[in-house]
Order: C-alpha cells, then structure tokens, then sequence
C-alpha cells in the first residue's frame, strides 16, 4: 500500500515457487545475463513511497537495480540471479500489495472511480453538515444545538468510513510495518477532528468539528483526485501507443494451416498473412507482396512509404493498400513499438538532483509534522490550560504541514514534459536526463545517419568493376552501416555466389572476411589499404584484397530536414556546434561549410569519446546526437544525448532521448522543453518551500482552524499541479538565448 493512493489490488495467491516460476516467465532478458521484471504496485503515490519501494528491492541479493515510475504506478526491477528474487513478498514486508504487470490490464480507472466517489459521498454529507452548523452557529437553544451535534454525527460517521478510507487505508498499511508517510498526520488529523467533536457532542458542549473533518475529507479529495486526473492526462500518450498495438495476426504454419494467434504468442521467424487495413503485429521484413505503409506513428509525416520484399516494418505500423507476407523478426516485447511504450514510462523514473532533494524533504516532513503538532499541543495545553484548544492547534498543525505540494513539485513538471515531449515526436528515457539537457551549451552532432539521413547512393556503379561490386556487396549484406546498406543493395550481378564466412565488422574500420586464401577489406582506405597503396585520392571507402585496391566507392548522402533550421537556431542563441564524423575531410568539410559548423573529420569511435570529454574538461557540458554502433560510447560519455529512431539498437539504448521525426528540429525543440521545465521545477520547489515557511508559524500560533488548513493544503498542492501544467502551452519551445552575442560555426573547445 502506499502513503496516498486510493486502492490496492491483491498479489497474485500462489504458493513461493509458483510465484517465482511466474515472474520468471514474465520476465525479458535485458542483456548480459540481465532479466527484467516488471510489477504492478498500486499503492504507490509519492517519493517517500518510491524511497522505500526503491531501498527493499535494491537490498535483495541478485537485484541490479530498481526503478519505479510514478505516474504508471510501475517497478521496474534487473536481477541476475538463477531464480528471481523475492520481488512481491519483499513489497508485502513493507506495507505495498503487488502483481505482475500487464500493460493490456491498463484499461478501465478504477482509482479514479473510487476517488470521485468518495469526493462524492464527502461533498454531500460536507454541505448537510454546514447546513446543520449553520443553525447552531444562528444561536440554537442547548436542546436544539445537541440534536443537530448529534445529526451531524450520524452524517458524518459513515462519510467518514467510506471517504476516508482512502487516506486510512494507507496509513494504515504503513504504520503496521513500522513506517510512516504523508497520510498518516491526515488521518490522525481527520479522526482526532471526529473524536473531539464526539466527546463534545457527548458532553453537551457548545462546539463540534464535525463540518472540519468531513470538509477537510472533501477538500483533500478535491486536491487527491486532480492529482489522478493530471498523472492520466499526462500519461495519455502511452496509453495512446498501447492502442496501436494488434491484438493478433495471422499465422501460417509451416505445413499450410492458418491460425489466428494472440500478439504475444507469435515469435521471430513466424509467417504472418497481413492484410490491407490491419496494424503491423510485431517487427517484420516483407517476403512477398507490395503495399503502401502509413509510418506516420515513427515519422510524423503523413505521406504513405512504398513496401516490397526485403522491406522492415515496425509494429504498430498500418498497412495501407495490399496484402503482404511477412516473417517476424522480434517478438511483442522485442518491438519497436514495445520498445516506445517502455521509454515513454522510463521518462519519470530518473532520479534529478531537485527530485532527490524533493524526495529526501518530504521523508523528514512526516516525523517532523509528528513532533512539531505534538509541542504545539504541549506548549498550548501548558500555555492556556485548555485541553480542547491545544488538540485543535494540534490538529490544524498537522492537517496543514503536509508536504503534497512538495511531493508534487519535480514529478508533475517530470511528467508534463515527458508528454510534450512526445507530442513534438520525442521520447525521454530518464527524467534526470531532463535536468541535464537544460544544462548543455555544447551541442555535438555525428554526421551519417544523424545531419544526413543515412541512406547514402552510390555514385558511378556502372564504372565500378562488377566482381569487386559483387563482393563487397556480400560483405555489405552482414553490415548495418549506411554505406553497407547502399552497397547490399546494388543489383545482384550475373555471377557465382560468393562463400563469405566470419564477416568481422570492426566499428568506425570497416569489415573483414576470407574468401578463399585471400583476405578482403572493406572500409576506410587507411584501415583496408597497406601503406604502398594507400593515396590521397582514394574513395572514402574501398574493397582491398590483400591490402591491395580492387575498387573504391563514392557515395553522396542528403542532409536531413531540419539541420540548417536547427544548427541555425542552436548558434543564434549562444550554443557552441561541432560536427564530428568518421568520414573523409573533404566531405565532411563540404557539409559543414553548408551548415556553418566547426567540424572534425576522420575521428574514431575512441576519438569521439575523447573529443567530447576534452569538451566537458574546458568547461562546457555537452549534447551529442548521433545513431550507430560508433556514436554509443560517445553518447554514453556526454553529459546528455538524443538519438534518432532510426539508429542502431546500441545508439538508441545509450541515448537519453529519441526523436522520431525525420526533422533535426527536435533537438532545439528538446533543449527548450527541458530550460522550461527547469524553470518550473525551481517554481514549484520555491512555492512549495514558501508555503511551509509561512503555513507552519500561522498553524502553531493558532491563527488557523482545521478547515482553513484543509483548504491551504490542498490549494498548494492544485498551485503546483496548474504551474507544471504551464509547460503544456509550449507549442513552439526553441531554447532559451544563453548570450546576446551571435555564434557560428566556432569552435566548440572556445567560450562563447
């Protein structure tokens, strides 16, 4: 259960073994001997929540880490032992019901159903109880006056069981582990309200707190249930990318049958009979058939691309105008589109220096609240000898000092963004990867696949001799590389297959093999060619034998949309921009001249990691975009990174964000996204801090009664919620100018 959430489901009820069988099942291998599973923890709602859940599950023996999500109510939790580890009994150990989770589940709310009828039965018997108060505070006679105290009660017992169950129920589930959390000073508050006002209704006193503690019930919801509706809201975009997944595909099996399977059962290598109209089930290549796909969901744009044999399809793609034949090449989890959904529910779970201060203030806040109401009644008792008035203090002491507002300070903004983001067709993977994009000055960009599009054509292949094509397009065909794929492509020549066995690919080099006695390279001249036949003019990437030149290629490549606009855009407001690539100088220089860029030309993948950490030792902290296997280390190095979709598996996972579209606009529109909600975060954190200084004197001093602390509470929670909410109206983000100076094409070591 957790400090403030609503509801909780039951684990699953099996036997230890069983339960260990079934998270292994559930599970995905992550890499390295790492698998993953994923649990459904209903009761969690604030940092002191995602603190614990956090620290009991990274103490377990064979746990790398564990992550949680907020908004999605999601663990995320790697492990590397033989058998799982005890993931849902150790959650149970401290107070939270937990199940495995399943994305599909996630359809009706049944949390905001619950909240908005407990907000309804409290809003009723709140205004009945007003109503009834009214009358004696008119000046009823004692025998009128108890009638109404005693209506009142009736009232507000049963509104108190059914509405407050949810902050109980909560507390409750803490408080017997031995923990605490922000709803336990609300409970004690709410009831302490009630008991008070039944001892005085029993003693025929001339005061009752009923209307306090039903209108704080009803108050606190109002502020609960928002909450809900803006987390959903926000979380509409994952939501959004579930739909497009296919339920099933049809199947064909191997001896001709047909079946109709669910999309979790089909597996790589399946034949899949996709007809016009239906979604792409899973990642595929097309082996017969031609037809037109709407990739808009990847690309943005709306302008059908042409499919045919040897064509990829990514899940959740719709086919358009024909039927195709198509071989599974990842199953449901493995997609492209699973792999969307996983990022977009990352996005929270980064761990920003302003979240752990946030974090770490609102676990102090609920000890402290304890002992600050518990002097206050002291202090008030001692002071005025007046046991009812110091209980009351005490009461609005604690109602008051909740730190909702505080809890909701950085992962409001965190998931608002998260949600601009992709509407702008860019995924954050990290939360705390947000914090470090508003603080870049440098921006580094790769140069194939990242400014150009990475689909270069070769030049001159009718020139080229047609054997030394056909073999360096069959060492090409066991490349990702964008030069490997122009060469695959080529048409086959007239000749004998060739026998290419242990294709080695040597990032930022080129490939190697053996056919026959001979060795043949291809790749970068200096890496290929030995140093007697190594000239000037060579092609950027050449075929040797031996070391000797059998042919070079030339290739040409367009820039990508957007690149002018974003460089442009990036040096104008104050950001240093260098170009660093692998290829040749002359085409890499003719490029950056085009664009205004300092630029690096023939740089390793090693020699990236160093330029960029070279960078970040001058001072400046550095965005590197780039895809493919040469960039990860470099993105990995970089104080924040962004990959497009279209890179290498290895680039998109060592990036902190991945843009879809085809524009490099992305990258100016990210940085602006991430200076505003920055900003915001600083907002919410300062108002929140604010309010406490001001709110917990007033309380204390006994200027404020319960019902005022219900309403200044959850007011500064509704406050925090509408200033992160803000960031939504950033329809054009561009980033904020850092200098009034002009910079272009400086060089990126150099202050701007």
């Amino acid at each position: 259960m957790s400090c403030c959430a609503p509801g909780s489901e039951m684990a699953l009820g099996f036997d230890p073994n069983g339960r260990a069988d079934e998270i292994l099942l559930a599970s995905r291998t992550v890499g390295d001997g790492i698998r993953q599973s994923d649990l459904s923890v209903p009761g969690i709602h604030c940092g002191g929540c995602i603190h614990r859940i956090e620290a009991a599950l990274n103490a377990l023996p064979g746990v790398e880490s564990a992550r949680v999500n907020l908004s999605s109510k999601r663990a995320a939790i790697r492990w590397t032992s033989d058998r799982p580890p005890p993931l849902i009994e150790t959650l149970q150990n401290i107070g939270y019901e937990a199940h495995l989770y399943d994305a599909k589940a996630d359809g009706k709310d049944t949390t905001l159903a619950e909240l908005i009828r407990a907000l309804a039965v409290a809003g009723f018997a709140a205004s009945n109880i007003m109503l009834l108060s009214v009358s004696i505070w008119s000046g009823a006679d004692p025998a009128t006056r108890d009638l109404f105290h005693w209506l009142s009660a009736l009232i507000a017992l049963p509104a108190l069981a059914y509405s407050g169950r949810v902050f109980f129920r909560s507390a409750w589930s803490v408080l017997r582990h031995g923990h605490t959390n922000m709803d336990v000073p609300i409970s004690i508050g709410v009831c302490l309200a009630f008991g008070l006002s039944l001892y005085e209704t029993l003693h025929h006193g001339s005061h009752a707190y009923f209307d306090a503690s039903i209108s704080l019930l009803f108050f606190l919801l109002i502020g609960r249930t928002l909450d809900h509706l803006m987390r959903e809201r926000a979380r509409t975009a994952v939501k959004g990318l579930a739909r497009l997944a296919a339920r099933g595909a049809l199947v064909q099996r191997a001896d001709g049958m047909r079946d109709y399977l669910a999309v979790d059962e089909i597996a790589p290598g399946m034949t899949i009979l996709l007809t016009a109209g239906e979604r792409v089930p899973v990642d595929a290549r097309v082996v017969s058939g031609q037809s037109d796909i709407d990739r808009s969901l990847l690309s943005g744009e709306s302008e059908p691309v042409p499919a045919r044999d040897g064509t990829l399809l990514q899940a959740g793609t719709l086919n358009l105008t024909g039927p195709l034949t198509i071989v599974a090449t990842a199953g449901a989890n493995g997609s492209f589109l699973a792999e969307m959904m996983r990022l977009m529910e990352a996005a929270e779970s980064g761990r920003s220096s302003y979240r752990r201060i946030a974090d770490r203030a609102a676990r102090l806040y609920a000890p402290v609240v304890h002992s600050v109401a518990l002097l206050t009644c002291i202090g008030w008792w001692i002071a005025t000898g007046d046991v009812h008035r110091a209980i009351t203090v005490a009461i609005a002491v604690l109602i008051i000092t909740c730190p909702c507002a505080l809890g909701l300070a950085v992962p409001m903004v965190q998931v608002v963004a998260a949600r601009r983001l992709f509407e702008l067709g860019i995924l954050l993977k990290d939360g705390g990867a947000l914090e470090r994009l508003a603080e870049v000055d440098a921006v580094v960009f790769d140069k194939t696949g990242t400014l150009t599009l990475g689909q270069p054509r070769l030049l001159d292949a009718n020139a080229i001799d047609p054997v030394a094509l056909n073999i360096a397009a069959t060492m090409a065909a066991r490349s990702r590389h964008p030069y490997s794929r122009a060469l695959a492509a080529m048409p086959a020549a007239d000749l004998p297959a060739l026998s290419a066995t242990d294709v080695s690919e040597l990032p930022g080099a080129g490939m190697e093999t053996n056919i026959g006695p001979h060795v043949y390279r291809l790749g970068r001249p200096e890496w290929a060619l030995d140093s007697a036949t190594m000239h000037a003019h060579v092609a950027n990437v050449v075929l040797a034998r031996d070391g000797r030149l059998l042919a070079g290629f030339a290739f040409e490549d367009r820039l990508r949309d957007g690149a002018r606009d974003a460089i442009a855009a990036l040096s104008r407001d104050g950001f240093a921009v260098e170009i660093l690539s692998g290829d040749r100088e002359e085409t890499v220089r003719r490029i950056a001249n085009d664009l205004g860029a300092h630029h690096l030309a023939e740089v390793s993948p090693g020699g990236k990691v160093d330029r960029v950490t070279a960078i970040e030792a001058s001072g400046r902290k550095v965005l590197m975009v780039g895809d493919g296997l040469n960039d990860a280390p470099a993105l990995a190095a970089a104080h924040a990174s962004m990959a497009p979709a279209s890179a290498a598996d290895v680039g998109r996972n060592a990036a902190d964000l991945v843009f879809l579209h085809e524009s490099l606009n992305a990258v100016p529109q990210a940085i602006g996204i991430a200076k505003a909600a920055a900003r915001l975060v600083q907002q919410n954190l300062g108002l929140a801090i604010v309010y406490n200084i001001v709110a917990v004197p007033v309380a204390v001093l006994g200027y404020v009664t319960p019902l005022l602390a219900a309403v200044a509470m959850s007011s500064s929670s509704v406050i925090v919620i509408a200033n992160a909410l803000r960031l939504r109206g950033a329809r054009r983000a561009r980033p904020v100018r850092r200098a009034a100076s002009v910079v272009v094409a400086s060089p990126i070591a150099g202050r701007t």
